[in-house]
């Protein structure tokens, strides 16, 4: 099951977090104290991989403790909705509902510890509408009177249309319950004779009409389909179990064994304490040994009454420190061996030693082939090596990780920046197996070229924890909150002017999601093989293009090409620039008009129209008439979006483009070009074409 989204309420600073999008790699992005750490807990809490008990002091709202210590059952801390993916027709089955119905699913869990489960497609109906047992009612009527009767059966027919129409008149104005249904189907079948004639063809309809009826009354007499006790138990089974990990959890070269026995007993302890006692106690379950059986092991038993100890004794004390030392070795060993598959950028040795009251970790390499403890390696060693442990550990169901979603609390936040940035890498390649979510305030960690993953930390007027994926949302309470955005964009150019990118201006962020999917599916698809990586940097509006442009231009570079919409303001900046920074350079100033043969037209209508009208359609379920069924080619989208909205009281929400572009993204990078018609492949081509790639041969 794939974790979709999630949203936290009632828990430590956070009274609603609103709804959280999760994708492969998410990144909470805020400043400190703005409440990043109590977006991930909650999560953990829903179901931990190990530990994670919800404790009442720690996770119930100052403000509500009193409240919720009183019914916890009554106060939800997390919901979570899943895709089912190849489990939903077997939910389906055992929940009686539609396999549609079963493909997401939400687990609620409250501070009782119980589990709510339900599913967002389905509504389950305790009642019926009387307007529709009406309306089935009068269809059966108006097709029974239009059916021939046998001769004997006229004054019948009378008498059963008469007593339909009083069914009808008779419905009541509230819900009907199930037992209202049920006294209405025998009712009807009330209105038949005791033995209609064997070639009657009304007193069937009549009967299909009472079994539409029992139909009806069994699916509102149905049970929740959540409180099935087989589908909670095949939910919760296959629900993903969450690990977390912080830097508090870091471990040290120089473990003091009965400090760590103490430790371990205790439930008082602070959060950066147990933390840390979380990951020792990983620790010892890896390499096989209770931190007290390692102390027992290598006690020198003192002789009683200063006799010599025995050969026995003495023998006896030997071989337990030799058991000691097997264990750990082979310990060290299995650690080094699986931490090289996981970690690939340096090839660690690890050595596990015990002596007296005291455990240390040695590390080795192939550049520093002799042994230092590990506290005098890097704290990014030190961070990797303790995540990985509590990873390796805690995340092992029958061997294998799959299921776990990672849960990283201010990851790396001690490594130098081109290590942050590799670590950026390494949960690309780790998201393959894993979802990853993770908090940061570094622009080191956040791509400028998947900000779609970024969702924004901030808090709001009340003085409480919200998180959206509107960047700009909250910049008024929070200024520092988007600082790592802005700052990983400042990256991205850097990096495009040091390392001969190919940097392409657009007007916003929206514009630069499209592009992405349009260049990875070209170059994905063997169209294109481009000269240098393309970036596309948003100027964040047409006002700030001109300073964007200059910025990225070199003293002795070529100004950057730049893509503009052909609506009023785009063709205004083209005009305005076309005589002044880009007098020289006109040929730079792409226009996207040239590129769809629609005048107008925005980066949107470089978009095959039926994949924009696929998303739109899925993303506004709930209009009367699809998208799809009003779009008409050759017209700029965007406008016709909005009339549609509009006609079919469909609420745009604010920054509704970046939102529908990532969505976009996502189809398009999922489905391929598959879904991309020629004419729309061979319009991408020839724009990328003049950006300056390689096009490869047909």
């Amino acid at each position: 099951m794939r974790l979709l989204r999630y949203r936290v309420t009632n828990f430590r600073s956070v009274e609603d977090s609103g709804w959280i999008d999760a994708d492969d790699v998410t990144a909470l992005i805020g400043v400190n104290e703005s409440g990043k750490s109590n977006l991930l807990l909650p999560l953990w809490k829903l179901k931990p991989a190990r530990e994670g008990e919800i404790r009442p002091t720690s996770d119930y709202p100052k403000t509500m403790f009193a409240e919720i210590r009183e019914n916890p059952a009554r106060f939800r801390f997390i919901s979570a909705e899943f895709a089912t993916g190849p489990l939903g027709p077997r939910i389906a089955t055992l929940a009686g509902i539609g396999p549609e119905e079963a493909e997401v699913v939400r687990v609620d869990r409250y501070f009782d510890g119980g589990y709510v489960f339900s599913f967002p497609d389905h509504e389950h109906a305790t009642t019926a509408s009387p307007e529709d047992v009406a309306a089935i009612l009068q269809a059966a009527t108006s097709e029974i009177g239009g059916m021939p009767a046998l001769a004997k059966e006229e004054a019948q027919k009378a008498e059963l249309i008469a007593g339909l129409q009083s069914a009808a008149l008779e419905l009541p104005d509230a819900p009907m319950s199930a037992d209202a249904l049920a006294a209405l189907a025998e009712d009807l079948r009330a209105l038949a004779p005791t033995a209609p004639a064997k070639t009657s063809s009304i007193f069937p309809r009549l009967e299909a009409l009472a079994a539409s009826v029992d139909e009806l009354q069994t699916r509102v007499s149905a049970p929740d389909p959540g409180a099935v006790e087989a589908v909670r138990t095949a939910i919760l089974k296959r629900v993903p179990r969450f690990v977390y990990y912080s830097n508090y959890g870091n471990l040290d070269s120089e473990i003091y064994l009965p400090h760590v026995v103490d430790n371990l007993e205790r439930e008082d302890l602070g959060e950066k304490e147990a933390a840390k006692a979380r990951t020792l106690r990983v620790l010892f379950s890896f390499v096989r040994l209770e931190p007290s059986e390692i102390l027992e092991l290598g006690k020198d038993e003192t002789p009683v009454n200063s006799r010599r100890p025995t050969e026995a004794e003495i023998a006896e004390v030997a071989e337990r420190k030799r058991e000691r030392s097997i264990l750990l070795q082979s310990a060290g060993t299995t650690l080094t061996s699986r931490f090289k598959d996981w970690w690939k950028q340096g090839d660690y040795r690890f050595r596990f030693e015990a002596d007296g009251n005291h455990f240390r970790i040695w590390v080795a390499d192939d550049r520093r082939p002799a042994e230092v403890e590990l506290e005098g390696r890097s704290t990014g060693l030190q961070w990797f090596l303790s995540f990985y442990l509590v990873f390796l550990v805690e995340s092992a169901g029958e061997g294998e990780h799959e299921n776990a979603i990672l849960l990283l609390d201010e990851p790396g936040l001690s490594l130098h920046p081109l290590a942050q940035y590799d670590l950026s890498k390494f949960f690309d390649n780790l998201a393959a197996t894993n979802q990853l979510i993770f908090t940061t305030h570094s622009p080191f960690l956040v791509h400028a070229d998947r900000l779609d993953r970024a969702r924004k930390v901030y808090v709001d007027e009340k003085g409480t924890t919200k998180a959206t994926s509107d960047l700009r949302k909250g910049a008024e309470l929070q200024p520092g909150a988007a600082y790592a955005v802005h700052s990983a964009l400042g990256l991205s150019v850097a990096d495009s002017l040091m390392l001969g990118c190919q940097p392409v201006i657009v007007e916003g962020s929206s514009d630069q999601h499209y592009l992405t999917a349009v260049k990875t599916l070209l170059v994905a698809s063997g169209r294109l093989k481009p000269v240098r990586e393309f970036v596309f940097p948003p100027a964040g509006g047409t006002k700030n293009t001109r300073m964007v442009a200059s910025i990225l231009t070199g003293r002795d570079e070529a100004l950057p090409f730049m893509i503009l919409d052909g609506d009023m303001m785009g063709r205004k900046l083209a005009k305005e620039l076309g005589t002044s920074l880009y007098q020289d350079h006109a040929d730079r100033l792409i226009g996207v008009d040239d590129h769809t043969a629609i005048e107008g037209s925005e980066i949107e209508d470089l978009i095959p129209p039926d994949v924009m009208a696929a998303v739109i359609d899925r993303m506004y379920r709930n209009a009367d008439t699809e998208f799809a069924d009003v779009l008409v080619a050759g017209k700029p989208i965007l406008g016709q979006i909005e009339a549609w909205a509009a006609a079919q009281k469909v609420d745009l929400e604010a920054g509704w483009k970046v939102e529908l572009s990532k969505r976009v993204k996502q189809h398009l990078l999922t489905k391929g070009m598959a879904v991309v018609k020629q004419e729309y492949g061979d319009r991408w081509q020839r724009l990328f074409d003049i950006l300056g790639s390689t096009i490869a041969p047909a």
